[in-house]
């Protein structure tokens, strides 16, 4: 049946204008027609069937795509060391049978919690067991309203690398990199999730964080057996040198970031190793600022993990800049599943880039709509209102343009033109007043 949302503020995120119209979405999902007050009345007298939704005073947005999230936790703090031998005690009971369900359960939670919250696709990068693999397709084929998930299965990394060795696959040289670069796309993964340097979560002293780790030739060898498999390369860096290696080597995204110096510039906007020619900044700002702006014993963190987290969200804050400074493109994502970082509220990541940044309102939900669709390749169909295109669609009580936070205020959720199902989950009102900084 055909689904009319009435006579709401349409965010056009293309033009960046607030216009007055009326949504025609049709049996498949799709958006037939975008209707000013006189045309939806003369449609609707020649309409025989049709649904109607009053969304007079409401504000319509494109649904909100994350280009940088994870599934398999909640995003609550745990600051307690765990036993090594009970980590590889649980590894080895999730990777049964039984415990892949376990794990499978617990993302498509989380996954309907962010789609609760008007994130309506998603770039998973990293989960273990090939679960997001199974869970993307049971999605599709069981055709769930559910959001539209982009995964990349296990990390690459080296020995001992980050991630590794639970969430990641180890390789210490380039022809290890394409065997398991062969593993991952034979698995069904949409992206490559590589590791170039050291990460803040597993660092065992100062400074790891950034470490270099994959050397360029084996991200150029990574990078050319993706590529020739039509699969982009999302590497995650967390300093300059990382940046500047994984640029030579040809990768796609660069996750987190780092300050830039001249030829990092140029290497983002002309990158020939790339599969589009050019390179794209994806920093995520939710799961870096609790480590810099809150003091450790609100946040429970130990030194390491505190000095290397503020050193490298500085970083990654002066490269953001760069990037805007620099015309680089970019996207916007907020680590989900990481310490501090939950699936209700992606709009704290929005919210972060206008305070470091300097685009307004309108340009940052552009940035997590359409410009987002357009680094994952999916802008044919999504990332916007427009005619022929999905109807992922945010209905919210307020203007998210004059406050980020009002895409909090959600009335409806509406994915491929089905209606979002509203049900109650967990929330940590502790960390959420945390958060509120």
């Amino acid at each position: 049946m055909t689904l009319i949302l009435k006579n709401a503020v349409i965010l056009d995120v293309k033009k960046q204008q607030k216009i007055q119209r009326s949504i025609v979405i049709d049996s498949d999902g799709n958006i037939e027609h975008v209707f000013s007050s006189n045309e939806i009345e003369t449609y609707l007298d020649h309409s025989t069937e049709a649904k109607v939704m009053d969304c007079e005073g409401y504000y319509i947005s494109p649904g909100l795509i994350n280009a940088h999230a994870h599934l398999f936790a909640s995003g609550k703090p745990l600051n307690k060391k765990v036993n090594p031998t009970f980590l590889k005690l649980g590894y080895k009971l999730l990777s049964t049978k039984i415990g892949n369900f376990c794990v499978k359960n617990i993302m498509k939670r989380n996954a309907l919690i962010e789609l609760q919250n008007g994130v309506t696709t998603l770039r998973s990068l990293g989960e273990f067991f090939y679960q997001d693999v199974s869970l993307r397709d049971e999605f599709i084929q069981k055709r769930k309203v559910a959001p539209t998930l982009l995964v990349a299965g296990f990390f690459l990394s080296t020995t001992d690398g980050h991630g590794a060795p639970y969430l990641a696959l180890e390789g210490d040289s380039p022809w290890e990199g394409r065997k398991n670069v062969r593993k991952n796309i034979k698995k069904g993964v949409d992206w490559i999730k590589i590791c170039v340097t050291g990460g803040v979560t597993d660092a065992k002293k100062l400074g790891e964080a950034g470490s270099l780790q994959l050397t360029e030739e084996e991200v150029k060898a990574i990078c050319s057996e993706a590529h020739k498999n039509n699969t982009s390369v999302a590497a995650h860096v967390e300093s300059t040198e990382g940046v500047r290696i994984a640029l030579k080597g040809g990768v796609d995204t660069i996750e987190h970031g780092a300050e830039m110096d001249e030829e990092i510039i140029e290497l983002f906007k002309n990158n020939p190793y790339s599969l589009k020619g050019y390179s794209s900044l994806v920093p995520t700002f939710q799961a870096a600022a609790p480590f810099a702006l809150l003091k450790p014993e609100l946040t429970g963190l130990n030194n390491i993990t505190y000095i290397n987290g503020k050193s490298i969200y500085y970083s990654m804050l002066k490269g953001y800049q760069q990037a805007l400074g620099n015309n680089i493109s970019f996207g916007i994502g907020n680590d989900a599943s990481m310490s501090f970082v939950t699936h209700y509220d992606f709009w704290r990541e929005l919210r972060l880039h206008k305070k470091v940044g300097s685009q307004n309102n309108f340009e940052i939900i552009k940035a997590a709509t359409l410009q987002n669709a357009k680094l994952l390749n999916i802008d044919k169909e999504y990332g916007s209102i427009e005619i022929g295109k999905k109807a992922d669609l945010l209905i919210t009580s307020k203007d998210p343009t004059i406050d980020l936070k009002n895409l909090s205020k959600i009335v409806s959720v509406f994915k491929h033109g089905q209606p979002v199902a509203q049900y109650k989950y967990k929330k940590y009102k502790n960390l959420d007043t945390l958060l509120d900084i």
